[in-house]
């Protein structure tokens, strides 16, 4: 069996096919490079994405702050993830790197600021 694959470790989003025999990776081919098939090998046996987005800040002067991921985490894992961010409400000032969810969702990434929002 082929599977395609478009990459996202960098801009190129190169085009990778895996072929997929009894569950062993066969041949992996049109990767630019070899982070191309790691990426291939990892999205077959443990999918794992990092997420970016906001939380919102009272009294700042902005009304929210970007937050990060350290790490991914697995891919099933990404609406409960999200759910907890969502629910994360800080107070001005709030600093870049402020670690606001260690561990989120039990798992070994923390969730932190990317950006300061000074108090209004």
């Amino acid at each position: 069996m082929k599977r395609k694959f478009t990459c996202i470790v960098c801009p190129n989003g190169c085009e990778i096919e895996a072929d997929i025999e009894k569950d062993q990776v066969v041949s992996i081919t049109g990767q630019g490079c070899p982070r191309g098939r790691q990426y291939v090998l990892q999205e077959l046996t443990a999918p794992a994405r990092t997420i970016a987005s906001s939380v919102l800040v009272r009294g700042g002067v902005l009304p929210v702050a970007s937050v990060r991921l350290t790490k991914p985490v697995p891919k099933d894992m990404i609406f409960h993830v999200m759910d907890a961010i969502r629910n994360v409400v800080l107070t001005a000032p709030v600093s870049a790197g402020t670690v606001v969810l260690r561990g989120v969702c039990g798992t070994d990434s923390d969730v932190i600021v990317t950006k300061n929002v000074p108090a209004a």
